[in-house]
């Protein structure tokens, strides 16, 4: 069976086209990509693609099925279903499941269930340490056996350096990007949102900037130290953008993410008390958010991450303090950047197709 998709603003970034073409596809895969291809009568089916954009299927290398264990929030099934109706073609999944993504098992278990009721690609992400307990490594050519493409403790930092160091030396001997999830718990603590005028404002613990980039720069030493490659998740501080930079211009393997919400939602609509709005990193000011989009433009930003973290009702419906961080993204990502950067001018349709694909 042959598809033709006719007459569409095709975009690849990686092959650098940009350009109204036709794109035959026959039996799953890509055939054909050119101008005014013909399919002769019953042979296939036809879609016109006018007006519309023809890009590579999106990629989420960061989201929470939360399956096994927490499946009365999301599930395998009800994920990729979500990732699908945003446009997302393969998502990689977080390892903080009950149990952890720290074994073979555990990660073989969501390649089954992912082939037998997921709609998208998925690709699990193991644990760096065993129970994300910070403190022994897993065994990370057994997870790279059972199909892990990185190593992240997402949710909970390794605070302990020699053991991240550890971490990445192995890391880097089966080629595993380690994905760090940056915060000095000791500022951290209690802490709501944002420290900052808001938080004074609104009564709640703020949560500085500064205990991600201290965990930043921290993690950049040991990708310098041991050339394995950091990959910093949901970036959102302009300190930690900052050093990001100047790490990759002195040649450190480091890349990083950055998610919507944190592109284009600041601190002050915490005010509604919203727990919609909380958010671990939490929602920054806007001097962030404006460093945030330079970064993107200038390269910095790798790629753009939902983060996707759906809750049950109750986790969500209480004292804002009482609730869990995290937000659903999988089936808005695409619309909210282009509606306030795409749409606005901020990005170009071809850059936002490439943080979404690349």
């Amino acid at each position: 069976m042959k598809l033709l998709i006719k007459g569409g603003r095709v975009i690849d970034p990686e092959n650098h086209i940009d350009e109204i073409m036709d794109v035959l596809v026959a039996d799953g895969r890509i055939e054909e990509i050119k101008k005014d291809i013909a399919i002769k009568g019953a042979e296939g089916k036809v879609i016109d693609a006018n007006g519309k954009l023809v890009c590579p299927g999106f990629i989420d290398m960061h989201v929470h099925l939360r399956e096994p264990g927490y499946e009365y929030k999301e599930d395998i099934a009800s994920g990729t279903r979500a990732a699908a109706a945003g446009g997302f073609t393969t998502v990689c999944c977080m390892p903080n499941t009950d149990p952890v993504i720290d074994n073979a098992a555990v990660a073989a278990f969501v390649r089954e269930r992912a082939a037998k009721s997921g709609v998208v690609n998925v690709f699990p992400i193991g644990a760096i340490t065993k129970k994300q307990a910070g403190t022994e490594i897993t065994e990370m050519a057994e997870l790279l056996a059972a199909g892990c493409i990185a190593l992240s403790d997402d949710g909970k930092p390794v605070t302990d350096a020699g053991v991240m160091r550890n971490a990445l030396n192995y890391a880097k001997m089966f080629s595993l990007p380690v994905l760090s999830h940056c915060e000095e718990m000791s500022l951290v603590r209690d802490g709501q949102m944002h420290e900052g005028y808001y938080s004074t404002i609104y009564g709640l613990k703020g949560i500085p900037a500064e205990a991600e980039e201290l965990m930043v720069n921290r993690d950049i030493i040991l990708a310098r130290l041991t050339a394995a490659h950091v990959h910093i998740c949901h970036v959102s501080a302009q300190g930690s953008v900052e050093a990001i930079r100047a790490a990759k211009k002195q040649g450190i393997n480091v890349t990083c993410e950055v998610t919507p919400h944190h592109l284009v939602l600041p601190d002050e609509i915490v005010g509604s008390y919203d727990a919609d709005t909380k958010v671990n990193p939490p929602l920054r000011s806007e001097e962030h958010i404006a460093a945030l989009h330079k970064a993107l433009l200038d390269g910095t930003i790798d790629a753009i991450a939902t983060d996707h973290a759906p809750h049950n009702r109750d986790s969500k419906d209480c004292e804002y303090d009482l609730a869990a961080n995290g937000i659903s993204g999988l089936e808005t990502a695409v619309a909210v950047i282009m509606d306030r950067l795409v749409l606005k001018g901020i990005l170009s349709i071809p850059q936002m197709v490439s943080l979404f694909t690349m």
